[in-house]
């Protein structure tokens, strides 16, 4: 008995901890140009940014734009800047480095449930 209560407060303590995916797992796959990676983490629409055009795009969209972008700007690093977090939002400001150039990228990201889903990113050329 004495090793069950201990054991019952554990698993209650542990269980109101809510799982949070940091903003890190993003980063890492920006620094390769993973955009699989990246997508695990869309919200159902994610505002995409880029040098000559923007919008707001489904998953599926989103994806699709990412990998053309990546396609033709391949990657060779990603650098952080800055990152931090305010009301339930992480956000991450870095240099995007590329083979055509670098671009100073802003990543969004917003708790919804038990995760943090993108929902901006942002590609400004240098």
């Amino acid at each position: 008995m004495k090793r069950i209560i201990p054991l019952i407060f554990s698993l209650f303590l542990f269980s109101s901890f809510k799982t949070v995916v940091s903003i890190d797992e993003m980063v890492n796959a920006m620094k390769t140009g993973n955009v699989p990676a990246m997508s695990i983490y869309f919200d159902n629409t994610v505002e995409i940014t880029l040098p000559d055009k923007g919008n707001s795009y489904s998953k599926s969209q989103a994806e699709m734009v990412l990998k053309d972008f990546f396609n033709n700007n391949p990657v060779k690093g990603f650098t952080v800047i800055h990152k931090g977090q305010n009301a339930g939002y992480q956000y991450c400001i870095g240099t995007l480095l590329t083979k055509n150039g670098n671009f100073r990228t802003t990543i969004q990201m917003k708790q919804k449930k038990d995760v943090q889903v993108l929902q901006e990113i942002r590609f400004e050329s240098m």
